[in-house]
């Protein structure tokens, strides 16, 4: 997949393109759909499929107080995004310049001088520009004198819960409840921390169950505290079973700071310090509690090590 950042010149000289825009954050399943008709509508024609996104989530620009936790960092986005098999994805800076972007001018700049756009496919929530004042209606607008279609679709809705469809903030409220079996299957992937491995108070050591503490940017949505089971990656590339604790640590601490992520890995032995972290979360196993004493806690990470070992089947 060609990564594109720089917007002044064209990708693809003399060939029309069909595109898709949004923050892709996750890459769900909804908007797989969207690329998957973005990608078939462009094999029709002749022409190249991109997908058009953001270096940043735009709330975290224009409305900082309120803006999501992440789902998916930016190297993520794009990974995803490769799976998907879309020709390119062009990468917009998304500062306060850019916010500030009317929408017929950002249409022009991005899908007609950039990409010369055939056709944009979008949801037909559908919002861009200087305080989402460009929709569906604005491209079409745009597209009569530009040459390119707007094909708007319904989002892809959820097949086992609510009347609702699929959508990053439906992922963002799973994980909130510790539901990452739920957003697994909205998402078409387990959810995924990344992180670096720093040296803790190594207690999980002295109990005799050493953890990799993975520090993950503050931006990034974790699931609700509590213990899961999941798979540890390292950088050579070989999984790990793991029980992770996510959380504040009680027995320990009356008042943690912030939640700390610690990554049991089953039956290894060795060093991960210093080293880059991607952390799968496939099953809910408990919530996080509180100990009478060392013992009890001992016997405790004992079950959740086997229960997890059977979870995943190892």
């Amino acid at each position: 997949m060609l990564v594109v950042t720089d917007l002044s010149t064209q990708p693809y000289p003399g060939q029309r393109t069909v595109i898709t825009i949004g923050a892709y954050d996750g890459v769900h399943l909804g908007h797989q759909a969207v690329i998957a008709e973005v990608r078939r509508r462009a094999r029709e024609s002749g022409a190249r499929s991109v997908v058009v996104t953001f270096d940043r989530h735009p709330a975290s620009v224009v409305r900082p107080e309120s803006a999501p936790q992440l789902l998916t960092d930016l190297d993520q986005k794009l990974e995803l995004l490769a799976c998907t098999g879309v020709d390119a994805t062009v990468v917009v800076t998304f500062d306060q310049t850019q916010s500030q972007e009317e929408p017929m001018a950002f249409a022009q700049r991005v899908l007609v001088d950039c990409l010369a756009t055939s056709l944009v496919v979008v949801g037909d929530d559908f919002h861009f520009g200087h305080n989402r004042g460009g929709n569906v209606t604005t491209l079409r607008e745009l597209g009569v004198n530009a040459g390119f279609e707007v094909l708007p679709l319904s989002l892809v809705p959820r097949t086992d819960g609510p009347d609702e469809p699929i959508s990053s903030t439906a992922i963002r409220r799973a994980m909130a409840g510790g539901q990452v079996e739920l957003a697994a299957r909205m998402l078409g992937h387990p959810f995924e921390a990344r992180g670096v491995v720093r040296l803790g108070d190594q207690r999980g050591r002295l109990l005799g169950f050493p953890t990799a503490n993975v520090e993950v940017a503050k931006a990034t949505c974790l699931p609700a505290d509590g213990v899961y089971a999941g798979w540890y990656f390292r950088p050579d590339g070989t999984r790990h079973a793991c029980a992770m604790n996510l959380g504040r640590r009680p027995t320990f601490y009356e008042h943690a700071d912030a939640s700390l992520l610690e990554a049991h890995l089953i039956d290894f032995a060795g060093d991960l310090y210093d080293e880059h972290a991607r952390v799968q979360f496939t099953n809910f196993l408990r919530s996080e509690r509180k100990f009478e004493g060392i013992d009890a806690l001992k016997g405790q990470l004992k079950n959740d090590i086997e229960h997890a070992r059977t979870v995943l089947g190892e």
